[in-house]
């Protein structure tokens, strides 16, 4: 008889297997996309539930009908422009040329920066803005979250980068405009399009071989004093051991990206009105009640509970033209 035989497990693309540097993912690239809008946004997940929707594919068998999907709920309340801040491009990569901050810094932001006070500061900032206009070629908002607008009970902001697309000029004045304002997730993202999401994924600490890479544990009857749950050789070891060796070490809070994230629905809770249409009559475990504006999307978002996810336009474009996402029902209670 045979033996039994199974590929490799694990990627090596995700080499190596260590933890992220910041819990708060790092977006490397950004969509073209020719229109002047933010090309992403960031909210905080909440949990699963699931959603009895119309199957709006036409290739599917079960076009027309209704349809079981499972869904993900993330809060994204609006943020802060805070900050512009724009790039030219060198053969070493982006070099910033200038930034200009807002002149009413909220409170919570005392937390993360200090900006100078001194006298005529947002003036000398835009006039070096306005000296390179002509070297610009990337414009990027500084955006500051609101966490206390959300479910969590969280005071220090997170502060980081969104790119805006279109031409540069048409871009730096677009950003301009949002300087200092609320930016609401409705205003970049509607209902249908598809994201590609970013985080951090759950963290689980050290692991073995077997539950990190799925190594086959080797029978315990026969002559196994060294153990069972570990691998029989490690390769070779002149002139090195392969680096595809499968040896015990972190597993999870690596930084993954997901690809083509379907927005179902894009809604807003205000408890104060009794307009809720998506907390249980207990609220979400481990997180509690949504608070402000939220999105649904399809399938399921790598992270823990309260972490921060990121969204941003795909940059694997669908051609395929798909309608308004049909939901004829959502489950309030969360899928444990």
């Amino acid at each position: 008889m045979a033996k039994g035989h199974t590929p490799r497990h694990g990627s090596m693309g995700y080499y190596p297997r260590k933890r992220a540097r910041s819990i708060v993912a790092r977006v490397r690239r950004w969509g073209n996309l020719e229109e002047v809008k933010l090309l992403g946004f960031a909210g905080y997940k909440v949990g699963t539930l699931h959603v009895i929707k119309i199957d709006d594919n036409p290739n599917s068998p079960f076009y027309g009908q209704e349809i079981f999907k499972v869904g993900t709920v993330i809060e994204t309340p609006p943020i802060i422009v805070g900050g512009v801040r724009v790039y030219t491009k060198t053969v070493y990569g982006l070099k910033t040329l200038g930034e200009v901050w807002t002149k009413d810094i909220p409170k919570d932001l005392e937390r993360v920066f200090t900006i100078p006070k001194k006298e005529n500061f947002h003036e000398e900032q835009m006039n070096k803005i306005n000296s390179v206009k002509d070297r610009i070629d990337k414009v990027r908002i500084i955006a500051v979250m609101q966490p206390r607008l959300a479910g969590i009970h969280k005071k220090k902001p997170e502060v980081f980068e969104i790119e805006v697309g279109g031409p540069a000029k048409d871009a730096l004045e677009y950003a301009l405009v949002l300087l200092g304002k609320e930016v609401d997730i409705s205003k970049v993202f509607s209902e249908g399009d598809f994201v590609d999401v970013i985080s951090v994924t759950k963290g689980k600490g050290f692991a073995g071989v077997v539950k990190r890479f799925g190594v086959k544990e080797m029978p315990r009857w026969h002559k196994h004093r060294k153990g069972s749950r570990r691998i029989g050789s490690v390769s070779p070891q002149n002139p090195a051991i392969m680096r595809t060796v499968p040896f015990p070490g972190q597993l999870g809070f690596h930084q993954r990206t997901e690809y083509h994230k379907r927005i179902l629905k894009i809604g807003s809770v205000d408890l104060k009105e009794g307009k809720d249409d998506i907390n249980s009559s207990g609220g979400w475990p481990h997180y509690g009640l949504v608070r402000s504006q939220y999105i649904i999307l399809e399938g399921t978002v790598p992270g823990a509970i309260k972490r921060l996810v990121k969204l941003r336009f795909t940059i694997r474009p669908i051609k395929k033209q798909f309608e308004k996402p049909k939901i004829v029902y959502i489950s309030t209670k969360p899928i444990s």
